[in-house]
């Protein structure tokens, strides 16, 4: 029998991608899904499950085609945190 997950934990295959630079909000449909927000700080971090890593490296290279500089690209534990904020943080 499969243990149950508490209510906004990260499932298998969530990351969360911080980039530095805030993704306009007309490409955030490239991310269509995924939580995109921009925590006050000149960041953009998108956070969420992937299908599998071909998901994942899509959306790193979707950022490298608009020029935005990676810093940090972390793999959720299932007893994390899954964000559920989209949009600017106020």
């Amino acid at each position: 029998m499969e243990q149950e997950r508490p209510a906004h934990t990260a499932p298998p295959g969530s990351y969360e991608i911080q980039c530095r630079g805030e993704i306009d909000a007309r490409w955030t449909d490239w991310f269509h899904g995924l939580s995109v927000r921009h925590p006050g700080d000149g960041t953009t971090v998108i956070t969420g499950a992937f299908e599998d890593q071909a998901a994942l490296h899509n959306a790193l290279q979707r950022l490298r085609d608009l020029g935005i500089p990676l810093i940090s690209l972390t793999q959720l534990g299932d007893d994390q945190p899954l964000s559920t904020t989209t949009g600017d943080s106020p």
